[in-house]
């Protein structure tokens, strides 16, 4: 049925079948809970065999695999073993109550909601204490019930909240660690494909101008008039082939470059409306020319004699000083800039150096942290399809673009596999937002975990401590309890009788028959804290002792 897929997954008795992998681990924690089992039974001088040892490892033996699939239930039914416990007349503890502590911490560590288990536990709790009230237990079985129960059922599920959270908390930054590398590889492919298509574009303008100056000369050849018809009609269709191919070129470079991206923060360069943008056919003299009469402290100087260049590799040196230049003004501004350009036989090498300006450091996420958005990305792409190299780095506190490029471009065939990006992606609202999620519900079970440990001790510690100190300073020695003799005053017997009576002694021998017009006190013969030892009672009429006799601490042995 669908509703079944609905109910709480906790206490639900229907078990699937576990996997394998899952029995070794399950009979090894069965194990070491019917070890405990058997200690407790030897050491409790086997009273039944079968409610103190066989019912509980069969128990046990249902309770280990069902928590693996419904921990409440499971949890439920060993707190059973430790409420039939405290019907034992000689003491509440038994072996169970380290069973339930495990099986607790394993419902914490296997349930991530709160609720649900809470009402368990609660639940527990409420039926151990039904349990002392029906049987009017003595007051150390309803300590233990609240004390000792009470903490196996509530630290170690705290314990395994925590040990889930931090396991899904490391869980999950691995996870965005994941999908945070996988965004860097996608913004470093875009940037390369952004910076493909601007190279197409370049090579439309260069390769289109070229199609149309011999569109034109095919044109001009047209009006010789040395030419005969055939030879016309061959020109004319050869220049209308050239136009189409024109064409064709155009609507390739249009459909494979992107719209231009509105936000600035987004654009190749990485900055825009600076002082190092212009019109698409710049020389690079245009371009230093342009940022120092912005006022940009640009050094630049060209040693040997000016090569021809491929349009592609003028075009590629041009983005190679924007860059550099747009890079500085954004993470140095104000810091000098040297420009160097050395023109060798067949190659070009460009060095662009950039400053820090006096008393100022650069922005921990500018160049010199190895970051330059996808400006250097592109860049990057854009030199090694020319067949150059590029290097970018810190330099001398401050940071340097060199490149190599070739005169000519060359036919490679070097693949690029991606490679991160150069700088880290912003992480999304979505990641940002499941981070902030995971974190909170962290600090939640942190918190949990200590507080409430804090208050229980705040609770319990000073109970249990008032508790010890009443049955302690009530214990009267055998010895001294037989050198008490009827007929003596208080007075003389002082001196052997411990500071205070004991305050609780049950019913069977409050209500005990005394001697007519005494009052009596109880002392107890011990001072075991868990076992219910004998009661020495003393009958004073006034301030001399009238009588002393012993009480069974069990109802089951009294008289």
């Amino acid at each position: 049925m669908p509703h079944e897929h609905t109910t709480r997954p906790w206490l639900r008795l229907r078990m699937p079948r576990p996997p394998a992998r899952s029995v070794p681990v399950d009979v090894a924690l069965w194990g070491v809970l019917a070890a405990a089992t058997g200690y407790g039974f030897r050491d409790a001088g086997a009273r039944s065999l079968f409610l103190d040892l066989l019912l509980p490892l069969a128990v046990l033996a249902v309770a280990v695999p069902l928590s693996r699939h419904r921990p409440g239930a499971a949890v439920v039914l060993v707190n059973g073993l430790c409420a039939l416990g405290l019907a034992d007349a000689a003491t509440p503890a038994n072996a169970q109550v380290l069973s339930l502590a495990v099986l607790s911490c394993l419902l914490g560590a296997r349930i991530a909601g709160a609720r649900g288990p809470l009402l368990v536990l609660v639940g527990c709790l409420a039926l151990d204490v039904a349990t002392c009230a029906v049987l009017w237990v003595q007051p150390v079985w309803w300590f233990y019930t609240l004390a000792v129960l009470a903490a196996a059922l509530l630290l170690p599920w705290l314990a395994g909240r925590y040990v889930r959270g931090r396991r899904e908390l490391v869980r999950e930054g691995w996870r965005l660690a994941h999908r945070l590398e996988e965004r860097q590889h996608l913004v470093a492919e875009r940037a390369r494909l952004a910076e493909r298509a601007d190279i197409a574009a370049d090579m439309h303008d260069s390769l289109g101008h070229a199609l149309s100056l011999v569109a034109l000369r095919a044109g001009a050849l047209e009006l010789s008039p040395d030419l005969t018809d055939r030879d016309r009609a061959d020109l004319a269709e050869l220049r209308g082939t050239i136009a189409d191919a024109v064409e064709h070129l155009r609507e390739t470079v249009a459909v494979l470059h992107d719209a231009p991206d509105p936000d600035p923060e987004t654009a190749p360069n990485g900055e825009a409306g600076t002082a190092v943008d212009g019109p698409a056919h710049d020389t690079l003299e245009d371009l230093v020319a342009r940022a120092v009469a912005f006022g940009v402290p640009v050094r630049w100087e060209r040693h040997g004699p000016a090569p021809t260049l491929s349009p592609l590799v003028e075009r590629g040196l041009y983005r190679i000083v924007q860059e550099a230049l747009t890079n500085a003004l954004k993470h140095a501004p104000g810091g000098a800039i040297r420009l160097r350009i050395t023109h060798r036989t067949d190659r070009t090498h460009v060095s662009v150096v950039n400053d820090v300006p006096t008393g100022a450091a650069m922005a921990a996420e500018g160049p010199a942290a190895g970051i330059g958005g996808r400006g250097l990305t592109g860049l990057r792409e854009r030199v090694t399809v020319l067949g150059g190299t590029l290097r970018t780095g810190p330099h001398e506190g401050g940071f340097r673009v060199t490149a190599d490029l070739p005169h000519q471009v060359t036919a490679h065939t070097r693949r690029r596999g991606p490679s991160p990006a150069s700088s880290p992606a912003a992480r999304s609202p979505e990641s940002a937002g499941r981070l902030a999620v995971v974190r909170g519900a962290a600090r939640r079970r942190y918190a949990a975990a200590v507080v409430a440990p804090v208050v229980a001790a705040a609770f319990f510690v000073p109970a249990a401590v008032l508790l010890a100190w009443q049955l302690t300073t009530s214990a009267l020695p055998p010895s001294r309890f037989d050198e008490l003799t009827p007929g003596r005053p208080r007075t003389e017997l002082a001196p052997l009788l411990p500071a205070r009576a004991y305050p609780y002694p049950p019913d069977h021998a409050r209500f005990a028959p005394r001697p007519p017009g005494t009052t009596c006190e109880f002392y107890r013969s011990g001072r075991d804290l868990l076992d219910e030892v004998d009661l020495y009672r003393l009958c004073w009429s006034g301030e001399r002792l009238v009588a002393k006799d012993t009480v069974p601490g069990r109802i089951s042995d009294a008289p």
